[in-house]
């Protein structure tokens, strides 16, 4: 068999759940503007590896034994959601400081700064619910014989792409495909948006801004997810 259009297609399932708005690409875009490009990789992979821990998880029952349990998903989410409150809060005084013009040292420690944002991304996506459940219903049928109708599922317009794009699962190259089409968002948008800071000066203080929003109503909407769970 073929395995080329099992590829493609992981790589368009992919990128199209990688790239809608959402606090992992918030993550990305607030250390790509203020710590560069590698930052904003590093970031991305640290969200990644977090997918491929889900993947190990689900074929284990471990994602399942966490959704069972309402007790350890609130746990769970409510650290996300607290995570998301303090890295808002530290995007919004990056946004204060690049609009004052006040140096923030991203030019000292660029490693250390880029090992940050992979730690700060794996973390924020091993709490995002919205993972998980991905890994525990459409996540862990990617490697099982059956169908998948890939753009259905693209956040916010998946109705309107439904019957598009059907494939086999089961195959490992799905798989591949999905990690490369996660992989090209995560080094493009970086790039993406310091093409953009070169040429707009004040880019940088409006995308940690968003940044900002982004996290802290997806952390407010995550704690109130885990106060109604312990309730």
């Amino acid at each position: 068999m073929n395995p080329l259009p099992s590829l493609f297609a992981g790589a368009v399932f992919g990128l199209a759940l990688a790239a809608p708005p959402g606090p992992m690409n918030a993550v990305i875009a607030e250390e790509s503007v203020t710590n560069g490009w590698l930052a904003g990789v590093r970031a991305g992979l640290g969200a990644m590896t977090a997918d491929a821990v889900f993947l190990i998880g689900s074929l284990l029952g471990v994602v399942a034994f966490v959704d069972r349990f309402p007790t350890v998903r609130a746990a769970m989410v409510g650290v996300g959601g607290l995570l998301m409150c303090y890295f808002a809060y530290g995007a919004a005084l990056d946004a204060l400081d690049e609009a004052s013009l006040v140096p923030s040292g991203a030019a000292d420690g660029t490693a250390d700064r880029a090992a940050t944002g992979f730690r700060k991304a794996f973390v924020l996506a091993l709490t995002n619910p919205y993972q998980v459940l991905f890994w525990l219903t459409i996540g862990v049928g990617l490697l099982r014989p059956g169908t998948l109708d890939v753009l259905s599922y693209t956040p916010y317009v998946g109705a309107d792409l439904a019957g598009l794009l059907v494939v086999r699962t089961g195959s490992p190259a799905l798989i591949v495909g999905f990690f490369a089409g996660i992989g090209v968002w995560i080094t493009g948008f970086p790039a993406t948006l310091r093409a953009a800071q070169r040429r707009v000066a004040a880019f940088a203080p409006v995308v940690s801004g968003v940044s900002a929003l982004v996290l802290a109503g997806f952390g407010v909407l995550f704690l109130v997810d885990a106060v109604r769970t312990l309730l």
